[in-house]
């Protein structure tokens, strides 16, 4: 255990249990701070940055530190890193010791106060969350779920979910994603190509839809499924 004390030079077996140690310490740290603290970025993602930013940082800034022990730390790091990735991947009890399942905040138009406390979150923040989701009330909803990512999830009670066609049993479109065909002053002709057209339809589109206004006008043009085209000129003037 002579790698835990100060020495004046460590071999490279030295510098990668060292490494190890303190990779899974800082993993359990993270742990312990909770995931509100980690917030968006993942709990290896969280450990990995903020591990090589600190031991890239001192031999970088001192000129009377060598950078073999760093490379070799961060070379570790970076193997653990990805053994971390591989493991979450195919291991269901690896999975939830990186990815913690989802906590459940309300249910039921309840609040659970001790998941609360769990998530470590408060009730001003839980309230904050619901306005965004334009809801004012806590009993509309069925269920919110604090998130592994640090958000919450919302799903409101039947009663108070938005009325869609389907709703009143009316068939409903498929939905389509708009095509590109121009961005930025350019002409995309794989687009064009798949829609069956080329540039000279797309010209005479243009010419017919839009009055003076050219290709090098437009920062983005689109085409819908009823073949219309959008678009969205650099300066706004009106077509």
């Amino acid at each position: 255990m002579d790698f835990f004390s100060s020495q004046e030079s460590l071999t490279a077996v030295q510098w990668t249990l060292r490494a190890i140690v303190g990779f899974i310490f800082f993993i359990i740290l993270a742990k312990l701070m909770g995931q509100r603290s980690i917030s968006q970025v993942g709990l290896l993602d969280f450990v990995i940055v903020l591990l090589i930013g600190n031991i890239i940082a001192h031999p970088l800034s001192d000129e009377g530190l060598g950078l073999k022990g760093s490379m070799i730390t961060m070379g570790v790091i970076l193997i653990l890193y990805l053994i971390g990735i591989l493991l979450s991947v195919r291991s269901p009890k690896v999975r939830k010791l990186f990815i913690p399942a989802p906590i459940p905040l309300i249910e039921n138009g309840e609040i659970r106060y001790k998941n609360l406390k769990k998530a470590r979150v408060s009730v001003d923040v839980l309230l904050s969350e619901l306005r965004k989701e334009k809801t004012e009330d806590v009993q509309k909803v069925a269920l919110a779920l604090w998130e592994p990512g640090g958000t919450v999830s919302f799903f409101l009670r039947s009663q108070y979910q938005p009325l869609t066609p389907s709703t009143f049993g009316a068939p409903v479109k498929p939905f389509k994603l708009p095509k590109t065909v121009i961005k930025e002053k350019k002409i995309d002709y794989k687009e064009l190509e798949q829609l069956g057209k080329d540039e000279g339809w797309l010209l005479n589109k243009l010419s017919l839809t839009y009055k003076n206004i050219s290709v090098n006008d437009i920062l983005l043009g689109t085409i819908d499924e009823k073949e219309n085209l959008n678009v969205f000129l650099y300066h706004s003037r009106k077509i």
